[in-house]
C-alpha cells in the first residue's frame, strides 16, 4: 500500500514523523492530538478517531522522553539485575515487569554481570534518562554510584538484601540468617563434616561466613570452601565437587550458592556411584523451577521472589505517583524446603 502525500512529506527533513504531522493528517490542532494520546477522555470520540487512524497510518510513536521532560514523568522504571541466564532472579524479575505494566509503566533492562564497576555505569547511563524509578538487585555500597542516586532523587528500591540503612526502600531478606539456617538444618540431619560450594559474589559471601560460623558454634569439623569464582555453570559444580573430595573425602553435606551449581554437584556425585543422601547431602540456593523436577529432587532455600518484585514495583508506582510508603523496608523471608537430596 503506497503512502499517503501527507505522509512522504512528513517523512522529509529529519525523517522522524512528529506529532504536528499527525494533528495536520487528522485535521486538528496539536494540542488536540496531544490530549488524544494523553488524556483522552477530554476530546470526543470522533476526535478520537481521526487522530488515533492517522497515527496508524503515519506509524507515530510518542517521544516519552519530551513527555517526561514536560510532566516531569517518564513512566519508565530502571531495573539492574546481575543476569537472566538461567537466573534465581528471573521469577523476580517477570513478577516487577507484570505489576509496572499493569499499571501503565515500562521496565528498562541492565544486567551488571555481578560486576561493580558495570553496575556503576550502568547506573549512571540510567540515571541520566531520569526514569520514574530505580530497581536494584542486592545493596548498593558506599561508592560513586550510591552518591549520584541519594543526589539524583530518583525513588529506588533495593531488594534480594536486607539491611537497616537503604538508600530509599527495600524489599529483601537476610543472607547471613540464610547460612545460618542451612547450618542448623544439616546439622539436625545428623551431619558433621559440612562444605559450601559458591560463586563470587558479596551476598554468596555473607551465607558462606554465616554458614561456617554456625557450623562452629554448633561443634562441627570447619567448613570446607571451594569458590568457582565468576562461574555459575553445571560444569562448575560438577568440577568444584571433584576439587571438594580432593582435599575432603569425607564430607557428608554440601550447601551451593546456587540451584544450577547444586545441579552439578549432584551430576557429578552420580558419576562417582555417590548415593544422595546416604554419602552425600546437597542443599541449593534460589528454589529454581528445575529444582523439584531433578532425579533425585534438591532441596534448596526458597526465596519469594515473585513478591520481591510485586511489592518493590509497588513502592516505586507509589512514590512515582506522589504517595507515602508506609514500610520502606520489607522483610519477606525466605524458606528451606526439603527433598529427596536431604
Amino acid at each position: 500500500m503506497k503512502e499517503s502525500d501527507n505522509t512522504r512529506r512528513a517523512r522529509r527533513g529529519s525523517g522522524a514523523i512528529t506529532l504536528r504531522d499527525v494533528a495536520r493528517l487528522a485535521g486538528v490542532a496539536p494540542i488536540t492530538a496531544s490530549r488524544v494520546l494523553n488524556t483522552p477522555e477530554q476530546v470526543s470520540a470522533d476526535v478520537r478517531q481521526k487522530v488515533l487512524a492517522a497515527v496508524q497510518k503515519t506509524g507515530y510513536v510518542p517521544n516519552r522522553m519530551a513527555g517526561g521532560l514536560a510532566s516531569s514523568r517518564s513512566r519508565l522504571i530502571a531495573a539492574v539485575v546481575p543476569s537472566t541466564v538461567m537466573s534465581v532472579f528471573m521469577q523476580t524479575i517477570e513478577s516487577l515487569n507484570g505489576t509496572l505494566f499493569d499499571a501503565g509503566y515500562q521496565l528498562m533492562l541492565g544486567q551488571s554481570g555481578y560486576s561493580a564497576s558495570r553496575e556503576e555505569s550502568l547506573l549512571e547511563a540510567i540515571i541520566g534518562r531520569r526514569p520514574d524509578g530505580i530497581f536494584l538487585t542486592g545493596i548498593l555500597r558506599p561508592g560513586l554510584g550510591r552518591t549520584r542516586l541519594l543526589a539524583s532523587g530518583i525513588p529506588v528500591v533495593e531488594t534480594w538484601d536486607l539491611t537497616p540503612t537503604p538508600i530509599d526502600m527495600l524489599v529483601g531478606f537476610s543472607h547471613v540468617d540464610t547460612g545460618r539456617e542451612v547450618a542448623r538444618f544439616l546439622a539436625g540431619k545428623g551431619r558433621r563434616r559440612l562444605a559450601m560450594i559458591r560463586a563470587e559474589d558479596e551476598r554468596a559471601d555473607r551465607r558462606a561466613t554465616a554458614f561456617a560460623e554456625e557450623a562452629a558454634r554448633l561443634g562441627l569439623a570447619p567448613v570446607q570452601v571451594v569458590n568457582v569464582g565468576a562461574s555459575r555453570t553445571i560444569l562448575s559444580g560438577r568440577e568444584a565437587l571433584g576439587h571438594l573430595l580432593a582435599q575432603a573425602p569425607d564430607v557428608d553435606a554440601v550447601f551451593c550458592s546456587s540451584d544450577l551449581l547444586a545441579l552439578g554437584v549432584v551430576t557429578e556425585a552420580r558419576v562417582r556411584g555417590m548415593a544422595i543422601p546416604e554419602r552425600l547431602a546437597v542443599i541449593g540456593f534460589g528454589d529454581v523451577p528445575f529444582a523439584a523436577d531433578m532425579v533425585p529432587a534438591l532441596s534448596t532455600v526458597h526465596i519469594k521472589g515473585a513478591e520481591i518484585g510485586r511489592l518493590a514495583a509497588q513502592h516505586l508506582i507509589d512514590r512515582a505517583e506522589g504517595r507515602e510508603v508506609a514500610q520502606r523496608v520489607v522483610d519477606v523471608g525466605f524458606s528451606i524446603v526439603e527433598r529427596e537430596t536431604t
